[in-house]
């Protein structure tokens, strides 16, 4: 599990990119690279992250439900994501 800090950075850095998503697409369309260098770092989307929504876990992110793959493997054996069963032949 990670700790807070690291799930609370994360969380600062996905508020930042959505509240400059506007300003640098438009700076980018314009070819204004002196000031989208003033922007700040933490508004870039390449630096965020995939983590785990339940432990914020970076390793094994399943983009489609959004989990590790720990936590992936338990919501299914207790069936809590629909339309997923363990495999058995």
């Amino acid at each position: 599990m990670a700790k807070e800090s690291i799930k609370a950075r994360q969380r600062k850095r996905e508020a930042m990119v959505a509240h400059y998503a506007e300003k640098r697409a438009q700076l980018k369309a314009e070819g204004n690279y002196e000031e989208l260098q003033k922007l700040p770092r933490n508004a870039s989307p390449v630096r965020l992250r995939n983590r785990c929504k339940i432990t914020g876990k970076p390793r094994g992110y399943i983009r489609t439900f959004g989990v590790c793959r720990n936590q992936f493997r338990q919501l299914a054996s207790d069936g809590k994501i629909p339309g997923v069963t363990k495999s058995s032949w």
